[in-house]
């Protein structure tokens, strides 16, 4: 199913579709997903290598720049997201990634740049922004509406009607566990529910592209947990997914590439794996020991072995570092043992995105 714009029925130039003459007005003022500031960088490869070769991204980002006044909001950001991937997009509060995502969903109009799906030009008008789908932090559903009737209204904003409508509508409840609740008013729902109608929403009309901007902010486990069921089953039905999030642990479990956007660069890209490679910190193994153990023996015992980079003493503990740090542990507990020094505790922490963050932005990704 594809159709009309979305979110803000976004026409060209950052301006807004006129419902249509059919679609019944909802009873409260819609309200509308506010842009904040700014946002990305460079031009990395577009170009994807699966197992039957390079692949052009269903989304082409070249060059995107934006400016409010004299502040450059997003200087020169690019990027690819190929059908079936999710590329998450991170970055402190102000770095630029509301105002990139509203550019790329023809919402905000761009200072320069390329956006292109699947090779039509984001600037084709409803052709193009009928491939997207977007899920705004906002929550833009009727409080005083049912579900079903939510998505009656926006479903005739992509020019669904009859029976194609109704069955994008059942499919959608059914993706978001919300059939048994469809005919509920959605004020009566807790924020989660609210949050998968939300989604729901943004995907009625089948999108090639998908955008979802924090999209589990303020829900409760279980709602959070239907969402990335229904963010996985979407990338395996071949979507393109642009996910921005505060939690680095749905990056992590999500994404298969990330780009983290500071000052309205996009300072870096890749893989985790490819990301906290780049990012040269060694394993790090925390061991207690038994009281009356001597901390400093134990240094100078852990740090005669293989690998050992670092042995030192913080917090009662003895911190290690060592290259392929976990697979070095045994050696490590063998010789403590052999010396007569027995491991009360064993932590072994693992460089992970949060630390690529902070190295990158000098920030956590909530501040």
């Amino acid at each position: 199913m594809e159709s009309a714009p979305k979110i803000g029925a976004a026409t060209g130039s950052g301006s807004y579709k006129k419902r249509s003459s059919n679609a019944e007005l909802p009873r409260r003022k819609r309200g509308h997903w506010a842009c904040r500031g700014p946002k990305v960088e460079t031009m990395p490869s577009v170009m994807r290598t699966t197992s039957s070769g390079p692949v052009a991204p269903r989304l082409v980002v070249r060059g995107l720049s934006k400016s409010f006044g004299a502040r450059l909001a997003v200087d020169g950001i690019g990027f690819g997201v190929a059908a079936g991937e999710v590329y998450g997009l991170l970055g402190p509060n102000g770095a630029g990634k509301t105002t990139s995502i509203s550019m790329i969903a023809g919402i905000l109009a761009r200072d320069s740049g390329e956006i292109t799906i699947d090779g039509i030009d984001i600037d084709a008008g409803p052709a193009a922004r009928a491939l997207i789908g977007i899920v705004p932090q906002a929550i833009t559903i009727y409080l005083d509406l049912t579900a079903r009737e939510n998505l009656d209204f926006w479903g005739r904003m992509y020019d669904l009607s009859g029976a194609t409508l109704r069955t994008a509508i059942d499919t959608a409840l059914d993706a978001v566990s919300l059939t048994n609740r469809a005919d509920d008013i959605v004020g009566t729902y807790s924020g989660g529910m609210q949050r998968r109608l939300n989604l729901a929403a943004g995907i009625l009309h089948q999108p090639r592209l998908l955008i979802l901007d924090e999209p589990t902010v303020g829900v409760d486990p279980q709602s959070r947990s239907a969402i990335f069921d229904l963010v996985e089953r979407l990338r395996h039905a071949g979507t393109a997914i642009l996910y921005t999030t505060h939690y680095m642990e749905e990056a992590e479990r999500l994404c298969a590439r990330i780009g983290i956007i500071d000052s309205g660069h996009l300072i870096v890209e890749g893989t985790r794996a490819e990301l906290v490679a780049n990012l040269g910190q060694d394993t790090r193994i925390e061991i207690g020991v038994g009281r009356g153990d001597s901390l400093e023996r134990a240094v100078r015992i852990v740090s005669a072995l293989e690998g050992v980079q670092l042995a030192t003493v913080e917090n009662d503990h003895l911190h290690v570092v060592a290259d392929h740090g976990a697979n070095r542990l045994p050696a490590m507990l063998t010789a403590l043992l052999k010396a007569g020094t027995v491991a009360d505790s064993v932590r072994v922490v693992e460089p992970n995105l949060e630390d690529v963050f902070l190295s990158m932005t000098g920030r956590a990704l909530r501040d």
